[in-house]
């Protein structure tokens, strides 16, 4: 009985969720219901909203071309570029999330730097990389 008495007042006690707190001055506990006080919302930040980014690069007409980068994990297949017969470049628009990134053109599986971007950085393949910023 005493057992029962002890585990309905533990159970209780749980149920409110007491807490003791300890006083400095050394005199006796003090019970004190604890309350959940709710957190007012932060306002989140707005998502980066990504923005469409347009990759060209002249080659011949039949070839297989490709962009591959830091966006596709450098799958050199993820992504086909198109070709414009009448600007006589191949094209392809990805839509990006702000930041950096290195690129390469896939022609006919040979891995090209864009001839067109200034913008490079060096690779552990001994070649360069292009270089793309979405702001």
């Amino acid at each position: 009985m005493r057992e029962r008495r002890n585990e309905d007042l533990l159970a209780r006690k749980r149920k409110k969720k007491i807490m003791k707190i300890k006083n400095t001055k050394k005199a006796p506990a003090e019970k004190v219901v604890a309350k959940k006080v709710e957190k007012p919302e932060e306002p989140k930040a707005p998502k980066a909203e990504k923005q469409a980014v347009t990759f060209t690069v002249h080659a011949d007409k039949d070839k297989a071309v490709y962009v591959a980068g830091e966006f596709n994990d450098w799958d050199p297949t993820a992504k086909k570029m198109a070709y414009k017969a009448r600007k006589g470049i191949y094209e392809a628009t990805l839509n990006l999330k702000p930041g950096t990134y290195q690129y390469k053109f896939v022609i006919d599986g040979v891995w090209c730097a864009d001839p067109e971007n200034a913008e490079a950085v060096a690779n552990d393949q001994g070649t360069f990389n292009s270089v793309v910023t979405v702001k």
